[in-house]
C-alpha cells in the first residue's frame, strides 16, 4: 500500500506545476486553459506541416517515406489493423499492407470537431478527425493523434499515432 501511495504521488508531483519549476521546464500549450500560454499560431503552422508532410508521403505509395517520419521507437496504433507497431519494420509492414489497399490515399483535416494542437519546448501533439481518400474515391473517416518529439538536430518526428475509424462511419455501426 505504502508503495502504490508513493508511486501515486511521485505521479501527481510529476505532472504539477511548482513554484520552483526551472525556467527551461517546458510549458505546454493548450487554448482551452487560461492559466497555460495559447500555442502561437506559428507553432500551429509548424505543426500542421507536419501533418501535411505525413500526408504527401502517403500519396507516394512507399511505406518507407511514410515510416521515416517516425521515431525508431515510435508506437503505431493504426485504423485498419488490430496490433501495435512497434518497430520499424512492423510499421513499414502495415504501411505496405495499407498502401497497397488504398493506392492514391491521401488524408485531409476534417474541419470539425476542432483539431487540437499543442506544443512544448520538445513535443507536440496533433488531435482531431481526419478522412482518408483514395484515387478511386473510397474514403475512410477517422479520428487521430499525433505525438511528435523533437531529435538531437531539431527535426519533429513522430513518437506515437493513434487513429481509428470512426463508429458510426463503420459498416455495421
Amino acid at each position: 500500500m505504502k508503495r502504490l501511495l508513493l508511486s501515486l504521488a511521485l505521479a501527481v508531483a510529476t505532472f504539477m506545476p511548482t513554484a520552483h519549476a526551472s525556467p527551461e521546464a517546458a510549458v505546454m500549450t493548450d487554448v482551452r486553459n487560461p492559466d497555460i500560454a495559447p500555442t502561437t499560431d506559428a507553432q500551429k503552422a509548424e505543426i500542421a506541416a507536419l501533418f501535411t508532410q505525413w500526408s504527401a508521403a502517403l500519396g507516394t505509395g512507399d511505406a518507407r517515406k511514410v515510416n521515416a517520419l517516425y521515431a525508431a521507437d515510435a508506437l503505431l496504433l493504426p485504423t485498419k489493423s488490430n496490433e501495435a507497431r512497434v518497430t520499424v519494420q512492423a510499421r513499414e509492414d502495415y504501411f505496405r499492407d495499407f498502401l497497397k489497399k488504398y493506392p492514391g490515399v491521401v488524408a485531409t483535416i476534417d474541419a470539425s470537431p476542432e483539431r487540437i494542437i499543442r506544443v512544448s519546448e520538445r513535443k507536440a501533439s496533433d488531435t482531431g478527425h481526419y478522412t482518408f481518400t483514395t484515387a478511386d474515391g473510397t474514403s475512410i473517416k477517422a479520428r487521430y493523434t499525433f505525438v511528435y518529439r523533437q531529435d538531437k538536430d531539431g527535426r519533429w518526428l513522430i513518437s506515437s499515432h493513434h487513429s481509428s475509424a470512426l463508429p458510426e462511419s463503420s459498416p455495421g455501426a
